[in-house]
């Protein structure tokens, strides 16, 4: 694996990789985004031989971060990363508790997550897809997507270069690419412009870095309950007196906006009175995407990612599912670019695998989020005490997989068979795997 080192000065280096003076220029691959998705997918393209670029509209990758800056283990091996100085914590459990207060702790001895430096973890990730051969421009933002237009092949399962028209650096720049891939995030410009619509549900979130009395710094702390409408809040530790704290709301089940949950959250849960500080370091506002694309191709186009909702609903994380997707986007994008065949047709093999690898998972955790939106503050709290059961605990802590949660779902369902639980709770339980 990969050791991630001290990069500033190689960073400096890449973004500075085509030369600006040309007035078109030609690639077979070009990735819009250098978030992580489109590093990765930029690397595998490269990696199978074609000519690639990466465009960012920021002066650097992992700015500005709009994560809250925790990736699964798992995560780690998919980009081939191994941990290093710019990891904070090792998470190995978490500290959940219910809305009347009382908690119940899972987890173990084993590392399950990292508390990281994102900016740096992208940066990384786009240094890689560097030394893989591809070419980077940053601070070249995207304004319009066409074909190309003189000679060439039209019809068929073959069509013609699309263009790509940018401005950087203060000048209009045309690309001609044999595949773009749309790797520009929620409120990317790609899909919409290849008639792929956007994704389907979008959730409104916030967060700081605020002095916290951290009971844990391997434990991060999940809050549930209807102050917290359609998702959750948290609070993740950097240091033994500094943590994230953050919350995300479903805009369909609120008339107040995520800040303003927010405030009341650290105003009235007791937890964060007695514990964490006034004022804050750093705030973060954005969104996350829920509910995969129905199309995630077009001629000449692969969206990835979260501009293919590509995100896990449970959690909200997206770096793990968009790095297993981003590398099949790499490599089927190159594979139609070089056999000159970059038509729907040919680019559905994308559409397909990705779906194999994590479409059953991202369906699940939509059910499960669906459904968790439905529960109220009584079917939380009985849902507690039924998760702190010795055995059931042993189960999370034994099948418990932030990134595929359908073989927990299954085993708690077996499990939860032959109790006195409330309708509701049954129910919920059901249609987590599809039951209902």
């Amino acid at each position: 694996m990969y050791s991630l080192i001290q990069i500033d000065k190689d960073i400096e280096d890449i973004n500075c990789t085509v030369n600006y003076s040309l007035v078109d220029i030609s690639y077979d691959v070009v990735v819009v985004g250098a978030g992580p998705a489109g590093s990765i997918a930029a690397r595998y393209a490269a990696m199978a031989g074609a000519r690639t670029l990466v465009i960012e509209e920021h002066a650097a990758s992992g700015s500005p971060v709009q994560c809250t800056g925790m990736v699964s283990s798992k995560t780690l091996d998919v980009c081939d990363i191994e941990p290093g100085a710019w990891v904070y914590q090792k998470i190995k459990g978490a500290h959940i508790f219910s809305p009347e207060g009382s908690s119940i702790s899972i987890g173990g001895e084993k590392v399950r997550a990292y508390v990281i430096d994102r900016t740096i973890f992208d940066r990384h990730l786009l240094q890689r897809a560097a030394e893989a051969g591809a070419d980077v421009m940053m601070k070249t933002k995207a304004i319009g997507l066409g074909p190309e237009l003189g000679p060439g092949p039209r019809s068929g399962n073959s069509r013609g270069k699309k263009v790509l028209e940018v401005i950087t650096n203060g000048r209009r720049l045309d690309i001609s690419a044999g595949v773009v891939i749309g790797a520009d995030g929620v409120q990317g410009s790609i899909a919409w412009w290849s008639d792929l619509g956007q994704v389907r549900k979008l959730l409104s979130g916030v967060q700081i870095e605020t002095a916290y009395d951290v009971e844990n710094t391997d434990h991060v702390e999940v809050f549930l309950g209807t102050d917290v409408p359609g998702f959750f809040a948290w609070a993740v530790p950097l240091s033994e007196n500094t943590a994230r704290i953050g919350l995300c709301v479903d805009p369909a089940r609120t008339h107040l906006s995520a800040y303003e949950h927010l405030k009341m959250f650290l105003q009235k849960n007791p937890r964060m009175k007695k514990r964490s500080g006034k004022g804050c370091s750093d705030m973060l506002v954005g969104c996350i995407p829920l509910g995969s694309q129905s199309r995630t191709v077009a001629d000449g186009v692969i969206i990835t990612g979260d501009a293919a909702g590509q995100v896990k609903p449970t959690s909200g994380g997206g770096v793990y599912m968009g790095a297993l997707c981003a590398k099949i986007a790499g490599e089927v994008a190159a594979k139609a670019a070089l056999s000159d065949d970059t038509s729907t047709v040919a680019l559905m093999d994308y559409d397909r695998r990705w779906r194999e690898v994590v479409g059953k998972e991202l369906a699940v955790g939509m059910r499960i989020h669906k459904v968790f939106g439905r529960l109220g503050d009584e079917d939380f709290s009985e849902l507690m005490r039924f998760f702190g059961e010795p055995e059931v605990l042993e189960l999370i802590n034994t099948y418990g997989d932030i990134d595929h949660p359908s073989i927990l779902v299954g085993k708690l369902l077996a499990k939860a068979k032959g109790k006195k639980l409330l309708g509701m709770f049954r129910v919920a339980l059901k249609a987590m795997v599809g039951r209902e």
